[in-house]
């Protein structure tokens, strides 16, 4: 069984990391951790070629980030994890393409994610996913919600 968890470093998407590695270690399921970097040339942004290219640099090295975190968990929990950094104008959409590219069985996504101009707001994100995806999908909640 595979597993795939799309992470952008929200605690919606590491509380989806922790049932991801709960389900992994009890079913022996591989987990894939992906984040989705948003390809800022397909952004209506009115700003210069040197704010994109730190723009990019930015959102690149924040996906990288939530990457490196969701895995270090998954390892210190002794599951195992593949990690996936894409680039795509729709988020969503990239995620369903990675479900049929690796034939994931289960997507494991936090309701919401983080907010503002360098990322996609997973909520959306989330229930896209749900509507689309070909596979089952568990929609983590915070305890609090």
């Amino acid at each position: 069984m595979k597993i795939l968890v799309p992470v952008d470093g929200s605690k919606y998407s590491m509380e989806g990391v922790k049932v991801a590695v709960d389900y992994a270690k009890t079913k022996g399921a591989k987990v894939f951790l992906m984040t989705v970097v948003p390809f800022v040339a397909g952004m209506d942004l009115e700003v210069s070629a040197s704010k994109w290219d730190k723009l990019t640099t930015e959102m690149k090295q924040a996906g990288e980030d939530a990457l490196e975190k969701a895995w270090l968990y998954v390892k210190s929990e002794g599951a195992v994890a593949q990690t996936i950094l894409s680039t795509a104008t729709n988020v969503a959409e990239e995620i369903i393409n990675a479900v049929g590219k690796e034939n994931i069985n289960l997507v494991v996504i936090g309701s919401r994610g983080l907010t503002g101009a360098a990322r996609f707001m997973l909520g959306s994100t989330a229930s896209k996913i749900v509507n689309h995806c070909p596979c089952s999908v568990y929609v983590v909640k915070m305890p609090s919600d």
